[in-house]
């Protein structure tokens, strides 16, 4: 029953105008929701002919799901599904940064998110503190993006680095890359709020989806 701009099914309640009021619409979030019910629900919003976009979806559920949506697209590293991409906003750039290959998995999450919103996105993996020379041949790439976002383990110094560098917005996001101590990203969290850079925003642990969508946010 569709009521105040959201679909009742029952078990969920899809909002249907999320579009008109934030630029995209509702993301399924998959952990947590039966097969049936993320079908279900992808098929509302498919159904409103909007762009699907599903988070932490994994890959034998997506296989089920291609059954059923044919179109439905998937990258396995980022475990995202859609279907559909926003028009390519040409305005600005969105650099995505990550310290190491094992932040490789939430960087992707957040570089997919982005060019399904529509941007453009540029990719600087692998390039931590650890061995900065890496990131210093790339300047010039960092300084022309409208937005920056940086994905970072360990003790998660990158982001303040980068954001000394540059003059955009920067986005950080933790990854529960790490041994013992990193507390599964938490020193890397404490890391990048206490960072001395200013300009730096920083989400939840291994939100590489939230880092993209406000991205696409500041860069539209």
């Amino acid at each position: 029953m569709k009521n105040k701009g959201f679909c009742d099914l029952g078990f969920a309640k899809v909002d249907t105008d999320r579009f008109k009021r934030r630029g995209f619409p509702e993301v399924i979030y998959c952990p947590g929701k039966t097969r049936d019910e993320i079908r279900v629900i992808a098929g509302k919003i498919i159904k409103s002919k909007q762009v699907l976009l599903l988070t932490k979806l994994e890959k034998d559920t997506f296989s089920c799901l291609k059954r059923s949506y044919p179109r439905l697209q998937y990258n396995p590293r980022a475990r995202i599904g859609y279907i559909g991409k926003l028009p390519v906003n040409k305005k600005g750039t969105v650099c995505v940064v990550s310290a190491g290959t094992a932040d490789t998995a939430v960087a992707e999450e957040a570089a997919v998110t982005l060019e399904v919103m529509g941007n453009k996105v540029v990719k600087l993996y692998d390039v931590g503190v650890a061995g900065i020379h890496r990131l210093m041949g790339n300047t010039q790439v960092l300084r022309k993006a409208a937005v920056v976002i940086v994905a970072a383990g360990m003790e998660g110094a990158l982001s303040s680095f980068v954001s000394g560098m540059v003059s955009s917005p920067v986005i950080a996001v933790p990854t529960s890359c790490g041994y013992g101590a990193n507390f599964s990203g938490l020193s890397a969290l404490l890391t990048m709020l206490n960072g001395c850079s200013p300009g730096v925003g920083v989400v939840n642990i291994d939100n590489g989806f939230g880092a993209g969508y406000l991205a696409s946010l500041i860069n539209r």
